[in-house]
């Protein structure tokens, strides 16, 4: 009985030592709410667009050219058995990309029956932003693609203005691609 009682005394000592050193725990932090997107560059400018509006990311595919549309407009591709228009977002801004096509690559955009694919000069993977980044402030630069963006956020990599294809998608002069 005497050796129990020995055993069980230096346990309470180890365990009262160790309290006596161990440190506490860390301070509780507020989890930040996170923001997820499809980063992309348009003329080395930084956009991210929501996760739900971009249906996925391809190189651009062999297309066909179609007569009578919009410079803009490359032509149809085949994708998975399904026509797709693919279209030069950079060059329906007005502002052509230096990029070599091979190196760009197209975000398709499904809403409803419109399905499009919208070739960006490089896609970032995607981006998780903090929801407290959010800022309306767009810089001047961003003017060119000012209808389509909700904002953006400043994070310590910088800018990154919310392009949202689906306002892209309304406006008429997208949709029009007849010349």
């Amino acid at each position: 009985m005497s050796e129990v009682s020995t055993a069980y005394r230096k346990l309470i000592e180890i365990s009262e030592r160790s309290r006596q050193f161990a440190k506490g725990l860390p301070e509780q932090q507020q989890a930040r709410a996170i923001w997820s997107g499809v980063g992309f560059t348009l003329n080395q400018r930084r956009y991210v667009a929501p996760m739900d509006e971009v249906s996925e990311i391809l190189t651009v595919p062999r297309y066909t050219q179609v007569p009578g549309v919009k410079t803009w407009v490359k032509g149809i591709a085949n994708v998975r058995g399904r026509l797709m228009p693919v279209m030069d977002l950079m060059a329906f801004l007005e502002n052509p990309s230096q990029l070599q096509l091979k190196r760009r690559r197209l975000l398709a955009l499904e809403r409803g029956e419109l399905y499009s694919g919208l070739v960006v000069d490089e896609v970032l993977g995607m981006q998780h932003i903090a929801q407290d980044e959010y800022t309306q402030q767009v810089p001047a630069e961003y003017a060119d693609t000012l209808p389509y963006l909700k904002g953006g956020f400043e994070t310590e990599k910088g800018f990154w203005a919310w392009f949202s294809l689906y306002e892209l998608a309304r406006d008429p002069r997208f949709l029009n691609v007849a010349s």
